[in-house]
């Protein structure tokens, strides 16, 4: 685990507390590291846990598949990001996605029990990580929100927009990656991957988007 220290120190559920406290703290979280193959599940539909995860390597898929085999991404999660914190934060609600390694991953376990009750050993910090738990939460809220607002468009078009458009501005420039490839962008966003490879196309050869795999430009004419 030491290894991962400065990138568990740069998360944001550890923000405000300094790397000797940290590590104290994973102690007293239980925290365990473990390292899942791509295509591996982490944590099973159905199941409970009271533990939430936070990727150290790699990337894991919050995912749903209905009965017919059908798969849906509902969320990510790459390097400082965490996952399961929603259901870790009331065990007695199963959970209704897998959550699937994307790639080799390397996560870190950490009870969720041991953040929201203060410890035995009474670490001076441990509020500051229970309001970084609540802001973690929060913002899966809002990332949930967003995808509720790119699939309730009414065209593919305009589902692909919504979300490159909220990409943009979340790197803050016209150029960025995505962490999907193409049928998983379309498992996102809940349309055809034929139909949304020969929209992204058409947008480029509109002039509204250039790309390459998963790099991404937004162009300055207007998609309207």
């Amino acid at each position: 685990m030491d290894r991962h220290l400065s990138a568990i120190c740069q998360s944001p559920l550890f923000r405000g507390i300094q790397p000797d406290e940290v590590e104290a703290m994973l102690r007293c979280l239980d925290a365990r590291q473990r390292t899942y193959a791509k295509g591996s599940t982490v944590f099973h539909a159905g199941s409970a846990t009271t533990c939430m995860g936070l990727v150290l390597e790699g990337a894991v898929r919050l995912e749903n598949v209905d009965y017919w085999g059908n798969r849906t991404i509902r969320a990510s999660a790459g390097p400082g990001q965490t996952f399961a914190e929603v259901y870790a934060c009331e065990p007695g609600l199963p959970l209704d996605v897998n959550v699937v390694a994307a790639a080799d991953a390397t996560v870190l376990l950490m009870d969720v029990g041991k953040i929201t009750t203060l410890c035995s050993s009474n670490c001076a910090f441990h509020a500051t990580l229970i309001r970084n738990l609540l802001g973690a939460v929060a913002q899966r809220a809002y990332t949930l929100t967003r995808k509720i607002e790119h699939v309730s468009k009414r065209t593919t078009r305009a589902k692909l927009l919504s979300y490159l458009s909220d990409q943009a501005r979340s790197a803050d420039s016209p150029r960025f990656a995505i962490p999907y490839d193409r049928q998983e962008l379309a498992d996102y966003l809940s349309v055809e991957r034929s139909a949304m490879c020969a929209e992204l196309s058409r947008m480029r050869k509109d002039g509204i988007i250039d790309y390459q795999r998963n790099q991404f430009e937004l162009m300055q004419r207007s998609p309207l």
